[in-house]
């Protein structure tokens, strides 16, 4: 299929998503200038309520629900930040949410669900929650799926019409994390309609290459996951997202867990900024790209959630002896 997502659709995003949503910071760092040779902004969507840029998405989703839709609730599968965006944005709109997670989840986003008001049913795995979100969606529940919807894409994208508006001038290069696809699918629609020149290079972290696997084999390939970035941990790719992947990125970078750790702790200790591992491994892939940068060329990193334990870090550092 041909991606189906456009500018146009991402700008009326935008509108109906206006002031329910935080416009968060781009602003230049001089740290990871420093560091990467080159003037680099960040564009800090772990700032954004519920710890993600997933309540974009949510809330053009269900902003756009019928009223008969909403009476009968919504289901999704999330083990991370789309579960606790759909949870706190249903919640905002007096909207039942039912919330599939792998029993493996972390404690802490079991916790954050169920404190934004999501009702949480644990299953074995992704794969087993996906199939069990069909079954509520033929009961008559409305399934928010966390990245293969166009509403969810569209909600997304606005981070990069804030991250274009915002940054004080042209961009060359923009790092964005890969999970299922939808996030820089989205993002990726947005820059690339402003500026058709910009390259934007994915990022994974190894154990978490749900797209590179898809694009290698040509169709989406179910993975269990096993990266520390478990908001990457999407079981599959879709035809959607990989056309997204295709037209837009220049590029996937996969990056070590340990990497994106260190960089998670550098952004922390520098940067005084919170980050998960699925965010500060753009800091990784900018790092190992470094030397292709070109004088007076220009990056962006987006970086996506702060959804993370301080006991987790602590622990990783230790695992990776950082």
């Amino acid at each position: 299929m041909s991606f189906d997502v456009t500018l146009a659709d991402i700008q009326a995003a935008a509108v109906r998503i206006a002031g329910k949503v935080r416009r968060t910071p781009t602003f230049l760092s001089a740290g990871l200038s420093a560091r990467l040779g080159v003037e680099t902004v960040v564009k800090v969507e772990s700032l954004q309520l519920a710890g993600s840029f997933k309540v974009r998405g949510c809330y053009n989703k269900l902003l756009g629900l019928s009223e008969a839709e909403r009476a009968r609730g919504v289901v999704t599968v999330s083990g991370g930040n789309h579960a606790i965006a759909v949870s706190l944005v249903a919640s905002m709109l007096g909207i039942k949410a039912l919330v599939l997670m792998p029993k493996n989840v972390a404690p802490l986003n079991i916790r954050l669900t169920e404190e934004a008001g999501g009702e949480v049913e644990l299953c074995e795995d992704a794969l087993a929650a996906f199939s069990k979100a069909e079954e509520y969606e033929g009961k008559g529940m409305t399934h928010v799926h966390s990245y293969d919807d166009p509403a969810i894409i569209a909600g997304h994208g606005t981070v990069g019409l804030e991250l274009a508006a915002d940054a004080g001038g042209r961009i060359d290069h923009v790092f964005i994390s890969i999970g299922g696809g939808g996030f820089s699918a989205g993002v990726g629609a947005a820059l690339k309609g402003l500026d058709p020149a910009v390259r934007i290079h994915g990022v994974e972290t190894e154990g978490a290459t749900t797209m590179t696997q898809a694009l290698a084999a040509g169709k989406p390939v179910p993975i269990r996951p096993t990266s520390i970035a478990r908001t990457l941990g999407a079981p599959f790719a879709t035809e959607r997202t990989m056309a997204a992947a295709r037209q837009f990125l220049e590029e996937i970078i996969v990056v070590p867990d340990a990497e994106a750790v260190r960089e998670l702790v550098w952004v922390l200790q520098n940067g005084r900024v919170l980050l998960e591992p699925a965010a500060s491994c753009t800091v990784a892939a900018a790092m190992a790209r470094k030397d292709q940068f070109k004088p007076g060329e220009r990056v962006a990193l987006v970086l996506c959630g702060s959804n993370v334990a301080l006991d987790d870090i602590e622990r990783w550092r230790q695992e990776f002896g950082l």
